[in-house]
């Protein structure tokens, strides 16, 4: 029997803003304190928006967001609070 494989992307699955925000807050859960994963999921969740405009409304360019997003990326977390809230979510704290 021959096995056949598909492409998957996570974009396929994050339809709803509930889904983003639980794919998000499940990276926060999981990181593993490097930020690598919120990043990660930051940049999966971006990339279903309109990328020039929210980079427009966080005031840098579109390449820049990709680039702070990156694997190598290192935002301040003001930028990461901007980007959060731009995307109809909020941070909080809880124990």
């Amino acid at each position: 029997m021959i096995e056949t494989f598909t492409r998957w992307s996570v974009n396929d699955h994050l339809r709803t803003e509930e889904d983003a925000r639980l794919y998000l807050e499940a990276a926060f859960e999981e990181d593993l304190g490097d930020g690598r994963l919120i990043r990660a999921a930051l940049r999966d969740i971006v990339r279903g928006r309109d990328v020039r405009e929210l980079a427009q409304e966080i005031g840098i360019t579109r390449e820049g967001l990709s680039e702070t997003l990156s694997e190598d990326g290192d935002p301040s977390i003001g930028t990461v609070v901007k980007i959060v809230g731009l995307l109809g979510m909020r941070l909080r704290v809880a124990s």
